[in-house]
């Protein structure tokens, strides 16, 4: 592909083949198509060598024109280690993932181009997009491409991350707050002075003012006053709408900027004219009321967004070491130098320092990737990591970041659809929608608007009509009804202690069809089980059986599990804590736990798995046999009672027309009172193991049925994921599951009808609050053209109404949360 200039045979403006813009003469073309400068080419010569041209496909003209600032080495300032440090969420030997802010990000094509970046370099091996946020989360080889190259190839693309140093240290969120106020202050002096020194010729009947020299010194104060609320206060208007222009698409600010440009050109005209005082108060009442409409949006959506992604969103607690003591810390509560003791399967929930010997580290959570690591002593361990076998001690280096758990919580690794599939579910989205169709209409409404008053020799009724038209109609109302709705939704289920990964689970949970529950953990209370060691060769039923020696050994490996049934037996044990050194742990899901002691190899679980092959003994509750290598000493028997309330969790969800089943890896004990329960004897599987379980919910699925699975998350990882919905049960909220949509107290699983009953409620309150957005832009609409309304009570109203939507969508709610939870 050779890049020449042709003379262009007619005047016919050229569009750019990348980016849209007009291509200047002489024209550069490249396969046939033109571009209007070489950084545009050279970006669509970078996708088409990389066989990524459909980016073109999604939308016309869909890119953004390379920063012609850019120069080579801008961004080597990353590399730095002081730099780099605050910049990356993870990094070992081979990978690092770091999250960029790109605000060139706008529509699906942009999705589509950054999700697959590792085929513009090798040195990517992933990235995943958070459009609402602009941001792209990268997982990288900095061997093969440092963080400073890979901020290099962004920007030659088009997308160049917004890099702050402020932003690494916090600081920048409190600046913009305080800038913002400083605007609404600007804003206010002028339009309340403005407003005083206008009220001769308010009241001047039919005059501009009697006092003709006083009339023009006011005016011209007026005029003067008037410039830093069109330079400073507004000036947030003005860049979104021209970076929205930049990107070739029409934003909500841009009838904004227009109406206040024509307020302030109008009034301009008045007074060098002489024939008019102008309409100063309208355009900095304009902008001061839209102003304070903004903040307190951005402020109710601000502590909204902080409920959901820290106090009700992440429910994760953690084990803490003082001396021999621990005690469950929620991990907002963590601090810098805490002792962490985490557990095989645990969640590392901070950044922390390795105090054990070693410990080996799975990163899945974070690199969506199954390929446990080594760590030694002093090594740091990054949060989201998952401890793989025997326990481990560390050291809390970095506060926690619960927003940045929730992130990886969305991995795409434990979601159950594809990036093309969330790619064209955002580019058919309403906020897609209003971008493209929306504003180009309230431009042709006002418009119209315009030169109908116009034609009818009304040209000054007719800019009235067309300011208030610009300024009325508010596509933010509509995105309010869903975002709102959204998120205090959320709130109100974590309150109520059910905590969904995202506002999407709502919808799903409106759809069930069939639940299938686990039993163990789920089905029953865990917490409050008994516990009696049964030895075999005596058959008496006391703890004497047992040598002090052995009972150390079983409190030192049950001490390495989060298994409800080792959590048990550590805690009847309790008092039998000794140094007891364990070599070669290991815990198979729905199996058991196993390790060398001294030379013999100890195993705790299930009767297949300790070896034992006679007939099992025919007594209530559950059975941990307890093994040293093949000879079977005896068995502990676990009596689980069932959580109070389950009669009636059954009940109700058999009146919702919902089926019920249950999966349990324990043995058929409890059938008798399960089937008087549940009604359905077929409905009941036992002894399942997780494949099992997996294909239950598959065969459920070929059937039609929209299913939630109910698990502690342990040994039904994949039966979670494979439904449609997936809640993890937790008792202690040490635990966590990936796989899972969401997490449920163990205490309030038996409000899970409940639950159902809220999700469905609050699709109907979206559906009411969208029904009112559009009833206000029809009406506001209506009344605009007409002429019948000032630019400055459009401007009132238009902030007025959208905090009405969000207080309708919260209370409504609410009501109806207390009304459905108030007996429970």
């Amino acid at each position: 592909m050779i890049a020449s200039p042709t003379e262009p045979k007619t005047a016919a403006i050229v569009k750019c083949y990348h980016c849209g813009a007009d291509c200047p003469e002489p024209l550069l073309i490249a396969d046939g198509k033109p571009f209007c400068c070489d950084g545009c080419k050279t970006v669509y010569t970078l996708l088409n060598d990389s066989e990524l041209c459909q980016y073109y496909r999604f939308d016309q003209h869909p890119g953004l024109s390379p920063d012609k600032d850019y120069y080579e080495g801008k961004f080597a300032y990353v590399d730095l280690p002081q730099i780099r440090e605050k910049l990356i969420d993870f990094a070992d030997d081979n990978r690092t993932s770091v999250t960029f802010y790109t605000p060139g990000m706008h529509c699906s094509s942009c999705i589509y181009l950054l999700e697959n970046l590792h085929r513009l370099h090798p040195g990517v091996l992933s990235a995943v997009v958070n459009f609402p946020g602009r941001k792209v989360r990268i997982l990288l080889q900095e061997a093969i491409l440092p963080l400073s190259q890979l901020a290099d190839l962004l920007t030659r693309i088009g997308y160049e991350p917004y890099i702050s140093l402020q932003d690494l240290d916090g600081k920048q969120q409190r600046r913009q707050r305080r800038r913002k106020l400083a605007q609404i202050g600007v804003a206010g002096f002028a339009f309340g002075n403005i407003m005083m020194m206008s009220f001769p010729e308010y009241f001047a009947v039919g005059e501009w003012s009697k006092e003709k020299s006083l009339g023009d010194l006011f005016v011209y104060l007026n005029l003067l006053l008037s410039l830093p609320v069109l330079l400073f206060s507004a000036q947030d208007f003005f860049r979104s709408a021209w970076q929205a222009l930049r990107g070739r698409y029409l934003n909500i600010d841009a009838p904004i900027v227009l109406s206040i440009l024509i307020t302030f050109s109008r009034s301009v005209f008045e007074v060098a004219t002489h024939t008019g005082p102008g309409y100063f108060d309208s355009m900095t009442g304009i902008v001061f009321f839209l102003l304070i409409g903004r903040y307190l949006q951005d402020r109710t959506y601000a502590r909204l967004s902080f409920e959901r992604d820290y106090t009700a969103y992440f429910p994760l607690a953690a084990t803490v070491k003082q001396g021999p003591a621990e005690r469950r810390v929620p991990v907002t509560e963590l601090q810098t130098g805490d002792r962490l003791y985490i557990r095989n399967q645990e969640l590392i929930p901070a950044d922390a320092r390795l105090l054990s010997p070693e410990a080996m580290i799975d990163y899945s959570f974070v690199t969506g990737e199954s390929e446990p690591v080594s760590r030694q002593v002093g090594e740091l361990l990054y949060a989201g990591g998952r401890l793989v076998g025997q326990a481990a001690e560390m050291d809390v280096v970095k506060p926690v970041s619960e927003s940045y758990l929730t992130q990886l919580w969305n991995h795409d690794a434990f979601r159950n659809q594809d990036a093309d599939a969330e790619a064209k579910r955002l580019r058919s989205s309403l906020p897609d929608k209003i971008n493209r169709y929306f504003t180009p209409a309230v431009f042709t409404i006002s418009l119209g608007s315009f030169l109908f008053w116009t034609l009818q020799g009304q040209m000054l009724l007719g800019l009235n009509a067309a300011t208030a038209v610009l300024i009325v109609v508010c596509p933010c109302i509509l995105l309010l009804a869903h975002t709102f709705t959204d998120s205090n939704l959320v709130g109100i289920f974590g309150r109520y202690g059910l905590y969904l990964r995202q506002a999407g689970v709502i919808e799903k949970l409106t759809r069930i069809t069939a639940v299938v529950f686990d039993k163990t953990g789920t089905l029953t209370q865990t917490n409050a089980s008994t516990v009696q060691w049964v030895s075999m060769a005596e058959g008496t039923e006391t703890e004497d059986d047992l040598s002090d020696e052995m009972k150390s050994i079983v409190r030192a490996l049950t001490g390495h599990s989060v298994h409800p049934y080792s959590r048990r037996i550590a805690g009847w044990l309790d008092g039998w804590q000794r140094r007891v050194p364990l070599k070669n742990f290991r815990e198979v899901a729905g199996a058991g736990i196993e390790a060398m002691v001294d030379g013999q190899l100890i195993r705790l679980g299930s009767a297949g798995f300790v070896g034992y092959d006679r007939t099992l003994p025919d007594t209530a509750g559950s059975h941990t046999f307890l093994a040293v290598d093949q000879y079977v000493l005896g068995y502990f028997s676990i009596r689980n009672p069932y959580r109070n309330g389950v009669e009636g969790l059954v009940q109700q969800l058999d009146q919702e027309n919902i089926a019920q089943f249950v999966l349990s890896g324990d043995r058929d004990a409890d059938r008798t009172y399960l089937t008087r329960l549940f009604g359905k004897a077929d409905h009941l599987h036992f002894l399942q193991k997780p494949d099992d379980k997996l294909r239950v919910i598959q065969g459920l699925q070929q059937k039609g049925a929209q299913v939630l699975m109910v698990g502690d998350g342990l040994n039904d990882a994949g039966a979670l994921q494979q439904s449609e919905l997936g809640i993890a049960v937790s008792d202690d909220l040490t635990t966590f599951s990936p796989a899972c949509d969401a997490i449920v107290q163990g205490d309030q699983l038996v409000r899970l009808p409940q639950y159902i009953k809220l999700a469905r409620a609050g699709m109907w309150v979206l559906k009411f609050c969208f029904g009112i957005s559009l009833l206000y832009n029809f009406v506001g609409i209506s009344v605009a053209v007409q002429g019948h309304m000032a630019p400055v009570v459009a401007a009132i109203l238009m902030p007025a109404t959208s905090l009405t939507v969000i207080l309708l969508s919260t209370i409504t709610s609410n009501i109806i949360a207390k009304r459905l939870f108030k007996k429970l």
